[in-house]
């Protein structure tokens, strides 16, 4: 299909809508209409390991947004995020299937263990790292003053951290960019990069956001976006866990780092159903932000199924706790399985919807099994969507009633974008 509303964004605000299904778009383009205005929509979206999971390749990703889009009559500009990138072959694929928006994620290369290390630990691990780490000099001593009057300190022990944690990851990111933009100068296309170092159990310190980003643009990084790890938690399916006061002057801070060395973007992963931090959010970076969504689109086709096939949604609901203790490996996520009833103690099915979908703060009180209940459907994902039997009846169910999904996924992010313009200037 024709590319032609795909586009580099820039620093204009944006919100990115995952779509795991294919089918999703209409209603995320519906909700743009009610309630985007002033920020830019990148529809066609998936991570690689998405793509892995539910058997998608980056043209179907390409495909389906762009049909979806036309089909609701969206004539504006989209960006296209190819998310998640580790390898060059990532980059090749999703290259040539014409997105422009590329998240590059050093994650494997992160020290997760570095910021629980004393000081003998953490100079033997610097040891084996500061021949591969040609920076560390020049920012010994350095003290930063930030634009809001917050000073950084990069002393010794921050140096260190920040190279034993980050540098090799800094390494590699720095390369893989390196191989985007060749790749798209060969392709003659333009393109923008994203850098993600969120998946970490520890948050992002100034220091090492200061060291990242400076190193990143100063090697020629084509860099529009950069997602930290911020404080307190932001796992899938749930709202934010964590005071949004203290968040929100972090947030300044990052913020503040990207005003001077940028400016950038700072970007917002795991950003579903963040509703009670979205305002802060768009608030503490002055409209200058990505929030990026995925898993709850496919939680809302399950309200598809939950609303017009609840036999279909019950035996989604079995079939993800079989999963979930499995599939939950790669996600940050807290809940278990004796969180949440089993559905055969769930006879009625408007019950079975609020106990495994609603947000806790829609169930009414003595339930109280929800977060549970989304997370284990928001991690079992891919397992549901490649069962031979399952994923053919979820998208028959979408099929079959495609204004629903339109309506219930407009209703969902108009939410969503109605927190984040709360808080712009």
């Amino acid at each position: 299909m024709s590319g032609n509303n795909v586009a580099t964004l820039s620093l204009a605000p944006s919100f990115g809508f995952g779509d795991r299904i294919g089918v999703a778009t209409p209603g995320h383009v519906e909700s743009m209409k009610r309630a985007g205005h002033g920020v830019l929509p990148i529809y066609p979206q998936q991570s690689i390991r998405e793509m892995a999971r539910t058997r998608r390749q980056p043209e179907e990703v390409m495909d389906d947004a762009l049909r979806g889009m036309a089909q609701a009559g969206w004539t504006g500009a989209t960006g296209a995020d190819a998310d998640h990138l580790k390898t060059t072959e990532d980059v090749d694929r999703t290259v040539a299937a014409g997105f422009t928006f590329f998240t590059i994620d050093p994650s494997d290369h992160v020290d997760e263990k570095s910021d629980g290390y004393d000081e003998a630990a953490l100079r033997r691990h610097f040891d084996t790292v500061k021949d591969r780490v040609d920076w560390t000099d020049s920012y010994t001593g350095k003290s930063v003053t930030l634009p809001n009057g917050t000073a950084v300190e990069l002393d010794e022990e921050a140096i260190m951290r920040a190279a034993v944690k980050y540098g090799i990851a800094l390494n590699e990111g720095i390369e893989l960019a390196n191989y985007i933009r060749t790749a798209n100068e060969n392709a003659g296309r333009d393109y923008e990069i994203e850098l993600s170092v969120d998946e970490t159990e520890q948050p992002t310190t100034l220091a090492e956001h200061y060291i990242i980003a400076d190193q990143c643009l100063g090697r020629g990084m084509k860099l529009v976006s950069l997602a930290p790890r911020f404080i307190g938690h932001m796992e899938k399916g749930v709202d934010y866990i964590g005071e949004v006061g203290p968040l929100e002057k972090s947030l300044e801070d990052h913020n503040a780092v990207s005003e001077l060395l940028g400016p950038y973007k700072l970007s917002l992963h795991s950003g579903s159903d963040k509703l009670s931090m979205y305002t802060a959010f768009a608030r503490a970076t002055k409209g200058r932000f990505h929030v990026k969504t995925a898993g709850t689109s496919y939680l809302e086709a399950l309200r598809v199924a939950a609303i017009e096939q609840p036999d279909l949604f019950r035996r989604i609901c079995r079939f993800g706790r079989e999963r979930y203790n499995t599939d939950k490996a790669t996600y940050h996520v807290h809940a278990t399985l004796e969180g949440v009833p089993p559905v055969e103690e769930i006879a009625d099915d408007r019950q079975l919807e609020r106990v495994y979908l609603e947000r806790w703060e829609d169930v009414p009180e003595g339930v109280g099994f929800t977060e549970a209940g989304r997370q284990i459907l928001h991690c079992t994902f891919g397992s549901v969507l490649t069962d031979e039997e399952l994923g053919p009846a979820v998208r028959d169910c979408l099929d079959a009633y495609p204004d629903t999904y339109t309506e219930v996924l407009a209703v969902h992010f108009e939410k969503h974008l109605a927190a984040l313009q709360a808080g712009m200037p």
